[in-house]
């Protein structure tokens, strides 16, 4: 069996794409997978099953999330391993006193050039810093997610992708939670 980490887009946000965890999980297991658990309440989900392929793990859960709950979930599917090297990865952890309260992972449907952070024009985020790195964008922000418009949909649409947030200290317990 294969253990991976499951982040849902834009579910229990603002009463939207309402979907309980308890249903969720028992969504998941009756489709077939099995040591299902879930981390809060905004969509990070461990499932286990015997497709290694992340890709088809995530558009399997899609459809039957649309199936069963009518809602149509961007889902994209991580690897202890992939998330082990985003933990390693953030240059901005090696800043002396960096604030990991303003740090964020953007996870991305797919693998991006180091180029495509010209596509973001990130100077016009200026003081807002962003990292391409392969499948993720690592992102500190210097008020916060909140004052931005360097945010998800403003990723989504400059680079053709899907993406998903998490902050930091998300990111440090799917780690501990693998």
């Amino acid at each position: 069996m294969v253990k991976h980490l499951v982040l849902l887009r834009g579910i229990n946000v603002s009463g939207h794409n309402m979907i309980k965890m308890d249903a969720l999980k028992t969504t998941l297991e009756a489709f077939g997978f099995t040591n299902v658990s879930t981390y809060i309440q905004s969509g990070n989900v461990f499932v286990e099953t015997t497709d290694e392929n992340t890709f088809n793990v995530g558009f399997k859960i899609k459809q039957e999330l649309f199936r069963v709950f009518g809602h149509d979930v961007p889902t994209i599917v991580i690897g202890k391993k992939d998330l082990e090297k985003c933990f390693t990865n953030n240059p901005y952890l090696k800043e002396k006193e960096v604030d990991h309260t303003k740090l964020y992972v953007a996870f991305l449907s797919k693998e991006l050039a180091d180029t495509a952070i010209n596509d973001l024009k990130i100077s016009q985020f200026k003081p807002d810093e962003a990292v391409i790195d392969g499948n993720r964008i690592y992102i500190k922000y210097v008020v916060g997610a909140g004052k931005t418009r360097l945010d998800q949909k403003y990723i989504e649409k400059k680079l053709n992708i899907t993406a998903t947030m998490r902050n930091w200290n998300t990111v440090t317990k799917l780690i501990e939670l693998y």
